[in-house]
């Protein structure tokens, strides 16, 4: 969503970093690689996805949840609304992992697992950081970013069987609102929320680069 050029320099960083980052899951080739959604190993390589984002995103409280917590009035609401909608998927993520069986074997698992700890890690550091616009931003960036990520799920949930589900977290223009209105209690919190948000969009580009990795590796077999 744009911002007319009368509103604040912050407020419009916090757009920018939110629609053109570069480095959204939509921005990532796997993302849209028939290795992944259609070729022969599909099934094997949706299972490690869906594996690795449950270990990202299936524990509770999540980015959004903390978010929440540290935040009072209407920001709260919304956020709890929205961790609330989050919870469903959360929810049905785990359906998934269940339903795909274990996690595929990948030569170099325990790089993979490093790299993953780490991950879990900067996400940890993004929604506990003593500057609440972090955690903000990447919840943000986290409900952005989902809608993409829920479409590779919801091939996942054919593949393996289960039901798909509709999403129900907010939805984009719900989210830039949400957003802009935040952004303008100040400089600082609008640089920490565009921080936030935009460390949470490398975490994920980098979690896609791995499970790519975990695929060449299965492939070169």
């Amino acid at each position: 969503m744009g911002l007319a050029a009368t509103e604040p320099i912050s407020a419009r960083r916090v757009a920018d970093v939110l629609t053109g980052s570069g480095h959204r899951s939509a921005d990532h080739p796997y993302i849209d690689s028939p290795l992944l959604l259609s070729g022969p190993d599909a099934t094997r390589n949706l299972a490690d996805a869906v594996h690795y984002l449950c270990e990202l995103h299936g524990p509770f409280p999540g980015v959004i949840d903390i978010a929440a917590r540290r935040t009072e009035g209407a920001p709260h609401d919304w956020l709890h609304a929205a961790a609330e909608c989050f919870t469903a998927e959360r929810t049905w993520l785990t359906s998934l992992v269940v339903a795909a069986g274990p996690l595929p074997s990948t030569p170099g698992q325990a790089e993979s697992e490093a790299a993953l700890s780490a991950q879990r890690h900067a996400l940890d550091m993004l929604a506990q950081s003593d500057r609440l616009g972090c955690a903000i931003g990447a919840a943000l960036a986290l409900l952005l970013d989902w809608r993409r990520i829920h479409t590779v799920l919801t091939i996942a949930a054919r593949r393996f069987g289960v039901d798909p589900k509709p999403l129900t977290t907010p939805d984009v223009a719900a989210i830039h609102a949400f957003a802009n209105e935040t952004s303008a209690g100040g400089r600082a919190l609008a640089r920490a929320i565009a921080f936030g948000a935009e460390q949470l969009f490398l975490q994920h580009h980098g979690l896609w680069s791995l499970l790519e990795a975990r695929e060449a590796a299965r492939r070169e077999l």
